[in-house]
Formats: structure tokens, C-alpha cells, sequence
């Protein structure tokens, strides 16, 4: 069996203020081509299907067109999840109807017990939809406490072995699709943080026991842990730190005993993301010889002297300059971006623990840091309860 896994399409996405539906119409003809050359058994799409959870009208438009192509012209069966970025409930309206058409939208835990279900000539293949998941949202499915995202992740595992046991399907092949972040992954500017200070990294392990795992949210392509728990990457690259990245989807081969190894089939993108850095007069020179001068590029300047309007005399031969700076404050931005970064890291109880330690010049006790635990936990639950009540009201 073949699996075309995808992911992180992020349809309506603006880069630097640059729309990039064309960008995205472009690359997802190359994956129905693929659909068309391969044919695969079925596709598997891993969630943030849209940018936002209410997408522009030409984001729908291009979805609608490029899934009926893929389900009523090439018939493949298509699954999809949900993901950070997606409005679930919007994104999963009449899903029970499109079922059986061959389109699958799983956006709810209900419909995560409920697999998909492929056959070959060695029998079936379960596929299991986990949408994007946080603490808060399993708490509520599950009615109980969870404690953080590792375990919300387990609980959610341990209820798809139940339904293996429930619907008799031991003895099935097993296929994960979800969208989360694996402790290890290698991350991009690009993607949304899921929480702070680390607290939404899942270990790869949670997943082992599946015969395949496609992965969702990380928009590198890369695995974790083994093979068969695979991230396939963004359709484009979304913020100049993924300018190295090379964009593909992957195909999964599934034979008798499970995962039987992938290939990866690259995406070219109508413009390039590109990095260029150097003197002023040389890229000016450069570009007007650059058969790629459509790629959206980010230049740092290395002139020390001043010079007189460089955007838009650079735009005459690079037209998509999406970011211009110059070197000797580019590396003081590197410093705080960094800075950043390792503040986003810390929990809020490690920032707690450093405030009261300023104050007092003494640690938190057991029993405080026990406390505060508890009082955090709490706040981040009404927070969260107030959000979804604001968002309802709106």
C-alpha cells in the first residue's frame, strides 16, 4: 500500500504582507500530479489545512478546487485533521456527508475512534486521526484532570487501543496521523508555539506501537526517534530561516508486516526564498544577471557608508525584496531574537522561582513551588475558559 503524506499547507498565508495563493495553487498542482503518476491508496493531509481559522474566500476556493480534483477526478481518498492553525468546527462542517464521497475531515475526538479504513491484498489499514489537541481540550473530552501535553497524549493513545480492542482490529495495520510537537523536532520562525517555555513537547515514544505516524506542525521535513514517525513538511517555506529546507511530500510504502520505508518527492516553488547578503553596487549588478530575481529575498547590506533610497533601487532588478537591513544592526536583531527565544523557553514557574528569589534572596520552598504549581495550573484554565467564552460570544 501507498500513503501520500502531507501537511502544514497553510492556505491564505500572507509573507511579509505578500499574499502567496498563487505560490500555493502552484505547488499543489505538483502534488496532484504526483497523485496522478503514483497513485497512491489514499493521502493523508496533517493538519493547519488553512493559515487561520477563518480563512480568506480565495483560500476556501482553492481548497475546494484542488480536493475535487484529488477526490472526484483522480479518486484517492483524502484524510485531513485539524490543526493549531484551523478552525476545527469550521473546517469539519459536513464531514459526515463528505465520508462518503472519500473525503475525511476528522476535527473531533469522537470521530478520532472512528478510523478510516484501507485494504490490500494483505488485509486492512487503520488509519487514526488525532486533531490538534491541547491539555484543556482532552480535560473536557475526557473529564479528568491532565497534566500537560505528554500526558494528554498518552490518554488519547490509550483510548484508540481500547477502540482497537472494541472494533476488532488487532490484528490491522495502524496508521497515526496527528499535529503536535515532538520533543527534538527542529523548529522554523514559522511555525506558532503551541505553549511556552517547552511544556508542549510529546516524546516520540507515545507513538511507537503505530506501524506508520504522520506527523503534522513541524515544517521541516524530518523524522524523530525511528523512521516511521515522519514530519513531511510545509508545502512552501514560510519564513526566511527555512531558506536551506527542501520542500517535498513523502510516500509511504506499507507491505504485510507494516512500514516498509518512503520516498521523498520534491516540491518546486514558483519563487524561491532566498538569503543574499554583500556591498550594495554588487547585488545591484548581481541582480540585473539573476535568471531567479523573482524569489522573494531577504538582503543585508555589509556598506558601512550611507546610501541614498537602497529598497527601491534594488527592487528595479529584485522586485519581491520582502526584508532589507544592514549588517551592523542585523547583529544586534540576532542577539535579542535570541534573547527572545530562550525567554519563550522558560516555564512560568522557572520565572516565579527567578522573581522570588530577586525579591527575598531565598528559593521557593517544596511546598510553595507545590503551590504554585497549583495556582498557575489554574490560571492558565480560566484563561483559557474566558478565551473560548470570548471567542463564543463573538
Amino acid at each position: 500500500m501507498k500513503i501520500l503524506h502531507t501537511s502544514d499547507w497553510h492556505l491564505g498565508r500572507y509573507f511579509h504582507q505578500q499574499s502567496l495563493l498563487d505560490d500555493q495553487r502552484f505547488v499543489l498542482a505538483q502534488i496532484e500530479k504526483y497523485v496522478d503518476e503514483q497513485k497512491p491508496d489514499a493521502m493523508i493531509v496533517a493538519g493547519d489545512i488553512y493559515d487561520r481559522s477563518l480563512p480568506p474566500a480565495e483560500a476556501v476556493k482553492l481548497l475546494d478546487d484542488t480536493l475535487h480534483r484529488l477526490v472526484h477526478e483522480l479518486k484517492v481518498p483524502v484524510i485531513m485533521i485539524s490543526g493549531n492553525h484551523d478552525g476545527a468546527d469550521r473546517l469539519g462542517f459536513g464531514a459526515r456527508q463528505l465520508r462518503q464521497a472519500g473525503l475525511s475531515i476528522i476535527t473531533s475526538f469522537t470521530e478520532m475512534l472512528n478510523p478510516v479504513m484501507l485494504k490490500d491484498e494483505h488485509g486492512e489499514v487503520a488509519v487514526w486521526c488525532m486533531p490538534y489537541n491541547d491539555p484543556n481540550l482532552v480535560a473536557d473530552y475526557l473529564q479528568t484532570e491532565v497534566k500537560g501535553y505528554q500526558h494528554a497524549h498518552e490518554l488519547l493513545v490509550a483510548k484508540i487501543e481500547q477502540a482497537k480492542e472494541t472494533l476488532g482490529l488487532t490484528k490491522a495495520r495502524h496508521v497515526l496521523v496527528s499535529h503536535c510537537f515532538l520533543d527534538g523536532g527542529s523548529e522554523s520562525d514559522s511555525e506558532r508555539p503551541l505553549s511556552i517555555g517547552g511544556a508542549d513537547k510529546v516524546s516520540p515514544k507515545t507513538f511507537a506501537d503505530f506501524d506508520y505516524v504522520a506527523l503534522g506542525h513541524l515544517h521541516q521535513p524530518q523524522y524523530k526517534s525511528a523512521e516511521h514517525i515522519r514530519y513531511s513538511g510545509s508545502l512552501l517555506k514560510y519564513s526566511f530561516s527555512e531558506h536551506q529546507q527542501n520542500k517535498s511530500v513523502t510516500l509511504v510504502t506499507l507491505d504485510d508486516s507494516g512500514f516498509a520505508g518512503f520516498d521523498l518527492l520534491p516540491l518546486k516553488a514558483k519563487r524561491n526564498v532566498r538569503r543574499l547578503s554583500g556591498k550594495f553596487e554588487q547585488l545591484l549588478a548581481d541582480g540585473k544577471q539573476d535568471k531567479e530575481r523573482d524569489d522573494y529575498i531577504e538582503i543585508t547590506l555589509t556598506d558601512t557608508d550611507a546610501i541614498l533610497e537602497p529598497l527601491a533601487r534594488l527592487r528595479a532588478v529584485y522586485p519581491n525584496i520582502l526584508d532589507l537591513q544592514k549588517e551592523r544592526f542585523s547583529h544586534r536583531l540576532g542577539e535579542g531574537a535570541s534573547l527572545a527565544r530562550e525567554h519563550l523557553k522558560r516555564t512560568e514557574l522557572d520565572m516565579l522561582a527567578d522573581f522570588y528569589q530577586q525579591v527575598t534572596d531565598a528559593p521557593l520552598s517544596a511546598e510553595q513551588l507545590s503551590l504554585a504549581k497549583d495556582l498557575i495550573r489554574e490560571s492558565l484554565n480560566e484563561s483559557s475558559s474566558n478565551a473560548d467564552s470570548g471567542s463564543d460570544k463573538a
